[in-house]
């Protein structure tokens, strides 16, 4: 079931912060960055799958569950499609704001090949839906620090999480090389458009991947060779090659600038590397456009 969020909730927190109920309205998250944006969902009645990394992870409510922006996951439900809860969305800079020494990408809650579930009993349950229910209300004062308030209960879940033992019956699919390979070209879909210079693409080998995904690099090249008869090098590759005629086409950016925008820390290797597989150097590439008739 697609998450989706009331008009009013659209201009909470405009870069930083969401909170809706799930399945309220209508009107989807327009602007939201799955690049940036760690999510917290409280589920309340319904159960189904979780598809997160290589694992599937049998949920009934009530549960928390912390997602992380580079992990791909997926709700595969059992009874139904309803879903009843609350989530929010945030980013690393919001809660780091508040004086957290560290990135969530470290948190056992959301670093890859950690515990995505948490079970809840009724009483914990009805005090988490607590907190989301006054982070709503709170998005809609007017008062001047509403968000040091907002972030104050956040962490109050991202703590009350912590001292729970996490959900850990999870298995990991009969179709595990199927499954890999399609969470990696998610994944790798993702990383993409790249916003130069504000989003440098993060990850550029297999093993970048390998370890987003928590499996070893030789498990994920096997599973993706195996399934599309191609390597994991291969298709990152392409995408990057297809960025780069878009970026040099369509955007005013220096070389130089994409370059480091598509992770190669000298323009030089960008060149080689699109010579290498274009046979063309960038100013070529970019040239056709100039050399295209118009109309």
């Amino acid at each position: 079931m697609r998450e989706i969020i009331s008009a009013k909730e659209l201009d909470a927190g405009p870069s930083q912060f969401r909170v809706a109920a799930i399945g309220e309205y209508l009107c989807t998250l327009a602007s939201y960055s799955r690049r940036d944006f760690y999510k917290i969902s409280l589920i309340l009645t319904g159960s189904g799958k979780l598809l997160y990394a290589n694992r599937e992870i049998d949920v009934r409510g009530p549960v928390l569950v912390f997602s992380n922006p580079l992990v791909p996951y997926s709700w595969d439900n059992v009874e139904g499609l309803d879903r009843e809860g609350y989530f929010c969305v945030f980013t690393d800079q919001f809660i780091q704001e508040g004086g957290r020494p560290e990135s969530l990408q470290h948190s056992p809650l959301f670093k890859p090949g950690g515990e995505p579930v948490y079970l809840l009993d009724q009483s914990q349950a009805n005090y988490i839906q607590s907190i989301f229910s006054r982070m709503r209300q709170e998005v809609d004062t007017e008062y001047l620090y509403k968000y040091d308030v907002i972030r104050s209960q956040v962490n109050l879940i991202i703590h009350e999480a912590i001292k729970m033992q996490p959900a850990v019956a999870y298995f990991t699919p009969n179709n595990a090389a199927a499954r890999i390979s399609n969470l990696f070209l998610t994944l790798l879909e993702k990383q993409f458009p790249v916003d130069v210079p504000r989003f440098p693409l993060a990850l550029k080998r297999a093993g970048d991947y390998a370890d987003k995904l928590a499996v070893h690099v030789n498990h994920l090249n096997a599973a993706v060779q195996e399934v599309t008869g191609r390597s994991t090098t291969s298709h990152i590759n392409d995408k990057i090659v297809s960025e780069a005629r878009s970026l040099l086409k369509h955007t005013d950016w220096s070389v130089a600038e994409i370059a480091y925008g598509l992770g190669f820390e000298y323009a030089s290797y960008f060149n080689n590397f699109i010579k290498k597989h274009t046979g063309f150097t960038p100013l070529q590439i970019r040239k056709e456009k100039s050399m295209s008739p118009a109309g």
